[in-house]
């Protein structure tokens, strides 16, 4: 009896770790301080800059909650009282966060409920006070070799980027001093050529231009 018990825990155990790795696919950020910059810079930034980040996912293949969302795309929008941050050592204090949620418009009622609990479970830090939740058509193109990508959500959010250029380095000491908000694989610094964020919600909007502040990346769960 032993034996069994301990063989359906395993088997348990196996299944779940194949559900937690059952979505895949392409993500964005962007930030309104420079994450790929010298520390010195990224000294002069703190408290200062950075109080904003958009994060957005867009689903290739898989499903959350057992259920399917194959295609579809989410982000999230944050804003803080302080720097948001993560050198790799020690996160910033960013103080009181909140955020607002928006989801791809062609989500059905159960696909949006499962994406909204995906934006939540993959960024807990960011979503401890969820202002607004909506829906909004949702684009999201990253190019990792040319480093181009493209995120829309309608009139409300956008990220575009480009590669980095040797006269982007301003000091010559620059390494990627913040790390992504949340888990990601493949990242890469970018260069944006917008980040802006015009909704509703959060007694704040945002627009930077030419700003060394995203991050190209692919997530597994």
């Amino acid at each position: 009896m032993r034996q069994l018990s301990l063989a359906l825990a395993l088997l348990f155990v196996f299944a779940t770790n194949g559900l937690a790795a059952n979505i895949s696919g392409e993500y964005i950020e962007a930030r309104t301080c420079n994450v790929y910059t010298g520390p010195c810079f990224a000294n002069a930034e703190m408290g200062l800059a950075g109080k904003e980040a958009l994060m957005a996912w867009k689903v290739d293949k898989g499903q959350w909650n057992g259920v399917n969302v194959d295609g579809l795309g989410a982000a999230v929008i944050v804003t803080a009282e302080n720097t948001i941050g993560y050198d790799g050592i020690f996160p910033l204090r960013a103080g009181k966060m909140n955020a607002v949620i928006l989801v791809d418009q062609k989500a059905s009622p159960e696909q949006f409920a499962a994406l909204v609990d995906f934006v939540k479970d993959t960024a807990k830090t960011y979503t401890k006070h969820v202002i607004k939740v909506r829906r909004a058509p949702i684009e999201l193109k990253n190019n990792h070799l040319t480093k181009q990508a493209q995120f829309k959500a309608g009139k409300v959010a956008e990220i575009k980027t480009r590669a980095l250029k040797k006269s982007d380095c301003v000091c010559t000491n620059e390494v990627v001093y913040y790390q992504p908000l949340t888990k990601v694989e493949n990242f890469s610094p970018a260069f944006s050529l917008k980040v802006s964020y015009q909704g509703k919600g959060l007694n704040r909007r945002f627009t930077d231009f030419g700003t060394r502040s995203a991050f190209l990346a692919t997530f597994r769960r």
